[in-house]
């Protein structure tokens, strides 16, 4: 039984009270707080390493250890994060004491990442920064976690899940892409000066990115946790207190999680994440180099995205109706799997344009405005298929543990970080790719056995996703069976 008599919720009790689906409001504020990852992510992924390195003249090397560090802290501390709003007794439930918890440091700590002290030595700005990036990476898990763990609680049907999700990505992508976009666009334009005719490099403007990105993640956060926090009443209370110890804990984490259901998510996710380290690392030399697109064509198609987040997130639903959420993430996986390299692929077999012909542009920002779109809509599915893995895994242990689930998966994504880049720098060597040279430098033989080299290679990861996606087996009857189970035993 969990919870203690005074105070807890049957799940008979509320079923009937919460709607199975929920608002529009709450669907909206729900999705916009993961805009504030989003924000977080956008920067740490695209500015961190070359502000701290370039513009602040930190050594590079220095810039990387921190943030790997500060990478490798976070994804330890994630289950320990989830296992404790999944315990957490309070009048506010077991998730929102963590949200708003979450907004203040996070957002402050953002704000003075961009905004290093001057006059500072190689070392102390180092430990400033690993400082810094850890609190950071730390206090959005303390709110994604939670958050993230409220979807199961939202939406119980196996089909609304997909669309919660999908909501959530929509603004994940949308928001994190609209300040990488008005910092191109906006912000360093209007720091470029005399002295720094690229205002890239000038810290001035990361000072302003970094006021306006702090304050959006504080109001994504804020939205998320007052426009939830009505649904309070309806979630489910925590377990009775317990006297665990580090051991016991750990082995309710493993307990939880071990199952076959999990382990597909769980593959599909570390292959996942390698695909997409090699896809982000490429991506520039791919613009700039093999096509030879302007800064200004770059920008475009980044702002492609927001095209694509409102075909993924209106996808997923209508996918796991039409399809399952199995079956659905499989097809729509491998049509992004085949998009995704088309392009050059064409190339390679010379059926495309030469560069500098304005199809070129067209070709891709279609193609990738489609692909991520693809991208946006398999990953609703199986945030989707992972929820509802709570109900199963409850039916097994007694225990609802929402939290471990999604810290698990974060886990893995930030454990495996680096293996995408790693593979990426392997692609360039492969591919003999000259460094530091200009787009119009390079020799058309590197950059043919550049495309050469990536299409197998992410063809080859991208299968082994599928693959661990197919071998998951929880269906719309086997979930609607654990919710009745969960009913009966109230």
């Amino acid at each position: 039984m969990i919870g203690n008599a005074k105070g807890t919720i049957s799940m008979a009790a509320a079923a009937a009270e919460h709607p199975d689906k929920p608002g529009l409001g709450t669907r909206i504020a729900y999705g916009f707080g993961a805009g504030a990852y989003g924000v977080k992510d956008g920067g740490f992924s695209y500015f961190l390493l070359l502000f701290y390195s370039q513009v602040i003249g930190v050594d590079a090397r220095l810039v990387g250890l921190a943030i790997t560090i500060a990478l490798v802290i976070d994804a330890v501390a994630d289950p320990i994060i989830g296992y404790w709003s999944d315990n957490l007794r309070s009048r506010w439930g077991r998730r929102h004491p963590f949200l708003y918890a979450a907004a203040l440091p996070t957002a402050a700590t953002y704000l003075l990442i961009w905004d290093p002290p001057a006059g500072w030595s190689q070392t102390a700005l180092f430990w400033y920064l690993l400082g810094l990036a850890t609190l950071i990476r730390i206090s959005i898990s303390f709110y994604e976690i939670p958050s993230t763990a409220l979807g199961p609680e939202l939406a119980r049907s196996y089909d609304e899940r997909s669309a919660l999700f999908g909501w959530r990505l929509f603004f994940a992508w949308v928001i994190g892409s609209i300040m990488t976009v008005a910092n191109f666009t906006l912000i360093f334009p209007a720091f470029a000066t005399a002295a720094i005719p690229n205002g890239q490099f000038n810290r001035d403007s990361y000072q302003l990115y970094g006021l306006i990105a702090s304050a959006l993640i504080f109001v994504a956060i804020m939205v998320s946790a007052l426009g939830t926090h009505s649904h309070i009443k309806h979630l489910r209370a925590a377990p009775a207190q317990r006297a665990l110890g580090l051991q016991a804990i750990f082995s309710e984490i493993f307990e939880t999680i071990a199952n076959r259901d999990f382990s597909a998510l769980f593959m599909a996710a570390l292959f996942g994440a390698i695909a997409t380290g090699i896809s982000a690392s490429l991506s520039f030399y791919f613009s700039a180099y093999f096509w030879g697109f302007s800064s200004e064509q770059i920008g475009l198609i980044t702002m492609s995205v927001f095209l694509s987040a409102a075909i993924g997130g209106a996808m997923s639903p209508v996918v796991s109706r039409t399809l399952g959420k199995q079956r659905g993430a499989v097809v729509i996986g491998l049509l992004a799997g085949l998009v995704l390299p088309l392009p050059i692929v064409l190339r390679l077999f010379g059926l495309l344009p030469p560069n500098g012909d304005p199809a070129i542009f067209w070709i891709v920002f279609f193609v990738t405005m489609i692909d991520v779109g693809l991208i946006i809509c398999f990953q609703a599915l199986t945030a989707s298929m992972l929820a509802d893995l709570v109900e199963q895994a409850e039916v097994r242990t007694g225990r609802r543990n929402e939290g471990i689930f999604f810290a698990a998966n974060t886990f893995i994504r930030k454990a495996v970080q680096g293996l995408g880049v790693m593979a990426a720098s392997f692609v360039l060597t492969l591919a003999q790719f000259p460094k530091g040279a200009n787009p119009s430098q390079v020799p058309e033989a590197s950059l043919w056995q550049l495309g050469a080299t990536y299409v197998p290679a992410i063809w080859l990861v991208w299968a082994l996703m599928i693959f661990a996606v197919s071998r998951y087996r929880l269906s719309r009857a086997g979930h609607e069976a654990n919710l009745a189970t969960l009913a009966e035993r109230g």
